[in-house]
């Protein structure tokens, strides 16, 4: 989703990195997280997809359309390793079907989104 973007993101980017030569992101369209999410961005798709680009460890910024899609992007961009915060711990462990290392990553403890959001309401 990446609606605000924050240092926690950067952290967690950089590390992604560490594990791979080219790094994908995959960002959810705005359609794709209020239908399935229940989510209003506060930035639209393409203004947290140019926010990705600007960051120096992402290679590649990919729309998020569907659920499904996870296991098809797998083959086209020919993907060896997913990574994803540990807050999704489990939920996409059958993309090791698809022949692909799936690494849980922490988050920064100290930095939420969520949290942000409420204190500047």
């Amino acid at each position: 989703m990446f609606d605000l973007l924050d240092y926690g993101h950067i952290k967690l980017l950089k590390r992604a990195k560490t594990l791979g030569e080219y790094l994908i992101v995959v960002v959810s369209t705005d359609e794709f997280n209020w239908k399935e999410k229940g989510k209003k961005c506060y930035f639209s798709y393409e203004q947290r997809k140019a926010l990705l680009e600007a960051v120096r460890y992402v290679d590649l910024v990919i729309p998020e359309t569907s659920w499904e899609q996870k296991r098809s992007d797998m083959h086209e961009y020919h993907v060896d390793t997913f990574v994803m915060g540990d807050d999704w711990k489990e939920k996409f462990d059958y993309l090791e079907e698809e022949g692909v290392e799936v690494v849980y990553l922490p988050r920064t403890p100290e930095i939420s989104t969520t949290q942000i959001k409420q204190d500047l309401k």
